[in-house]
């Protein structure tokens, strides 16, 4: 079972063991950077991180649980907005190629010329 740390707890063990400060770095503060960083362009957003960053703001009561689920929908929602959109644009690049004469067989016809095929060969 994987428990999260607290704040004291983390002080403790930062004065405690010399140098773990480099090593052990908190979930927020890589969210915060990918954010930061996605916001600049520099990276791709990730709802991972924002999910992380609203989260910790809802702990420590600096957004109410009801804005957090607002603004987590409409995350979601932008996300699923963004994959429709790719996906409308694998479906033009598609038909774009069977334009071009290149025909592609519908999965029915296929299905049909593939047991046609058996059946010659059977006779």
């Amino acid at each position: 079972m994987v428990s999260e740390l607290g704040g004291s707890q983390i002080s403790t063990l930062l004065e405690t063991l010399p140098g773990i400060a480099n090593v052990l770095r908190s979930p927020v503060a890589d969210a915060l950077g990918n954010v930061i960083r996605a916001g600049a362009r520099l990276a791709e957003f990730h709802v991972q991180d924002a999910e992380e960053l609203i989260r910790y703001a809802t702990r420590r009561s600096l957004l109410g649980q009801d804005e957090g689920d607002r603004l987590l929908a409409e995350i979601h929602a932008a996300e699923q907005r963004r994959a429709d959109k790719a996906a409308d644009r694998e479906r033009a690049l598609k038909l774009k190629a069977r334009a071009k004469g290149k025909t592609v067989k519908p999965v029915k016809a296929v299905k049909k010329v593939l047991k046609a095929s058996k059946a010659a060969k059977r006779r």
